[in-house]
C-alpha cells in the first residue's frame, strides 16, 4: 500500500474514533439568563438539538444580569463562575450572553442555527478519548493516555415554561430544557482506571452527566450521560 493510502486510512480511522455518537456525545453548553433579551434565539437553537443522540445539550443560567429587574429562577453563581473559567480557557477578557461553548474548545454566540451546526461538526474531543461507563451509583473511566478533572452535572430534561414578569424579557414566557441544577467536581483522572461513586440527586427527575475535562475551563476530553 502506498504511503498516501496509508495516511488516508489512518485519518479515516481517527475521524471515526472521534466522531460524536450516543456513547461519546459532543457537549454543547449554553450560558444564558432570563433577564437577557438577546438569549431566546440561542436558547431556541439549543432546544432544537436537545434530542440528538450525539449531543449533550446543557443550559447554564448565569446571575450577572439579575440587576436588570428580574432574578433568574434557575441562576447560580457557580454557573457564572464556570463561564468565567471558560473565558480564561478561551482567552476572553469578559463573559457575555448568550454564549455557546462546544466541547470546551470553541465558543459562539449561538443565535445562528447554521453556525451552531457547523461548529458542532468541526469540534471534536481530540485524541486519547477515554471510555466512560455510567451507572446509577458510579462512573468508571477506562485507562487512557490523558488526565483531567471529573465533573458531575445533573440537569432537568423536562421542557419548562417560565413566565418572566420584569426586566428585558418582561411579559414573555420562555421555554427551558436541560437546565443544570447540580454541578460538582468528583475527582481527578490520572490515566489509570478509575471508579467514582455518585452522590444522590438533590431532587427527583434529574438526569446525570459526567464530564472529563482538562481542568476548569479546559477542553472536554470525554462525556457521557444517563
Amino acid at each position: 500500500m502506498r504511503l498516501a493510502n496509508i495516511l488516508l486510512v489512518l485519518l479515516a480511522t481517527s475521524q471515526a474514533a472521534l466522531a460524536a455518537d450516543a456513547e461519546n456525545p459532543v457537549v454543547v453548553e449554553l450560558f444564558q439568563s432570563q433577564g437577557c433579551s438577546s438569549c431566546p434565539p440561542a436558547n431556541a437553537n439549543l432546544l432544537a438539538i436537545a434530542d440528538r443522540p450525539d449531543v449533550l445539550a446543557l443550559s447554564w443560567e448565569v446571575t450577572y444580569w439579575d440587576y436588570l429587574g428580574w432574578t433568574d429562577t434557575f441562576g447560580d453563581r457557580s454557573y457564572t463562575a464556570r463561564q468565567w473559567d471558560y473565558a480564561a480557557g478561551l482567552r476572553h477578557t469578559e463573559v457575555y450572553t448568550p454564549q455557546i461553548v462546544i466541547n470546551g474548545r470553541r465558543d459562539i454566540v449561538g443565535d445562528s442555527a447554521a453556525e451552531l451546526q457547523s461548529t458542532i461538526a468541526r469540534t471534536d474531543r481530540g485524541p486519547n478519548t477515554p471510555t466512560l461507563t455510567l451507572t446509577p451509583t458510579e462512573v468508571r473511566i477506562a485507562s487512557a493516555q490523558t488526565h483531567g478533572d471529573v465533573f458531575l452535572v445533573r440537569y432537568d430534561p423536562a421542557l419548562i415554561d417560565v413566565p418572566i414578569l420584569r426586566g428585558e424579557n418582561g411579559g414573555r414566557t420562555l421555554p427551558h430544557r436541560n437546565v443544570v441544577h447540580e454541578f460538582r467536581r468528583l475527582g481527578n483522572f490520572s490515566g489509570a482506571p478509575l471508579t467514582l461513586l455518585l452522590p444522590k440527586p438533590t431532587r427527583a427527575g434529574l438526569k446525570t452527566a459526567i464530564l472529563l475535562q482538562a481542568g476548569l475551563g479546559g477542553p472536554i476530553l470525554a462525556a457521557t450521560h444517563s
